[in-house]
């Protein structure tokens, strides 16, 4: 998993509440196990006019222009500004695989579903809970100003707007030291390693008759 410390990047703004996994990916690309390679189909059922299937290639696809993601100004985006209880509905990993997948690092809104905010933390996306009414001025910001940026501070726990207008939020400090350091569940458990290999060679000295 990469590590999360800084990060300067364009804003793209979804202003859409309860905004659901089976948006963020669509139920007919949850067949791979691979981390990769969703990012084409993020958001498919808004990106695009026609229906995506597993497989299909999606450069000749027809673009929804009305979808913000596919307007110019929004290319490369790294942040996603988001409205209420993003990521709700099933649990699927796959929803900030995508995210990641797609160029997405940070999310910031007003609220996120707890399981999906749980898994973007093992995936190193960054999701961020402002007030309600920072997120408005947020909006109104980044929709008045093309090429509009955000600066993340994760140690300092702070987002700063262009003007150095400073925003705290709250991180559960186990979950900041993952993504600082970026150690996803199987990254802790490397972490012990030499551990392990001493713990296995001992009982298969103590036990040999299990490893026959």
């Amino acid at each position: 998993m990469r590590a999360f410390t800084q990060l300067d990047g364009l804003v793209a703004p979804l202003d859409r509440a309860n905004v659901d996994t089976d948006a963020i990916i669509p139920k007919q690309f949850l067949k791979s196990i691979q981390r990769s390679g969703f990012g084409p189909n993020l958001f498919d059922e808004w990106r695009y006019l026609d229906q995506g299937a597993p497989g299909k290639d999606n450069a000749g696809r027809p673009l929804n222009p009305d979808f913000v993601l596919n307007q110019p100004r929004y290319a490369g985006a790294q942040i996603l500004l988001t409205r209420d209880n993003f990521g709700c509905g099933s649990s699927r990993e796959h929803a900030p695989w995508a995210l990641d997948d797609y160029g997405f690092r940070a999310l910031v809104g007003s609220s996120f579903a707890d399981i999906f905010f749980n898994n973007c933390f093992k995936n190193g996306v960054l999701p961020i809970c402002l007030p309600a009414e920072v997120i408005d001025r947020l909006f109104a910001a980044c929709l008045a100003t093309e090429g509009y940026r955000l600066s993340i501070d994760l140690a300092a726990q702070q987002v700063c707007e262009p003007d150095g207008t400073a925003h705290a939020f709250e991180v559960d400090p186990f979950r900041k030291e993952c993504l600082l350091n970026g150690w996803d569940d199987i990254g802790l458990t490397l972490r012990h390693a030499d551990e392990i290999r001493a713990f296995e060679a001992a009982r298969k000295a103590a036990h040999p008759y299990y490893f026959r």
